[in-house]
């Protein structure tokens, strides 16, 4: 089993910045495994989108257009935390973020993560509980 856990969400006015953290903690099988973590979010009456998605072993990370040149994803191994760094936030920004995570236990890499990361159906099979993310006009 896996737990992950976000928070740094809240309320802010369009401009301004938030970062999001999320820690992902497990067994021994996970923690010594390669490891995919992600961002999602979903607003009120739309689908989830997908945001933002890292390897733990190297690769370069991904982040989707809509947010690209404002969101910036990041890692600390040490502390098995990926962040979310949130500029020039928009009130469409506006959403509950969702943080998950995948062991990547037969090492395939930062390929599986954007496999995951696609696939709605069978992708991250754990997440968070969301942290609510308000941008104001």
């Amino acid at each position: 089993q896996v737990q992950v856990v976000e928070s740094g969400g809240g309320s802010v006015q369009a401009g301004g910045s938030l970062r999001l953290s999320c820690v992902a903690s497990g067994n021994s099988k996970y923690t010594h495994s390669g490891k995919c973590m992600a961002w999602f979010r979903q607003a009120p009456g739309k689908e989830r989108e997908g945001i933002a998605y890292i390897y733990s072993r190297g690769g370069w990370p991904y982040v989707a257009d809509s947010v690209k040149g404002r969101f910036t994803i990041s890692r600390d191994n040490a502390k098995n935390t990926v962040y979310l760094q949130m500029n020039s936030l928009k009130p469409e920004d506006t959403a509950t973020y969702y943080c998950a995570a995948e062991g990547d236990y037969y090492a395939r890499g930062s390929g599986y993560c954007y496999n995951l990361f696609v696939d709605d159906d069978a992708g991250f099979t754990y997440w968070g509980q969301g942290t609510q993310v308000t941008v104001s006009s």
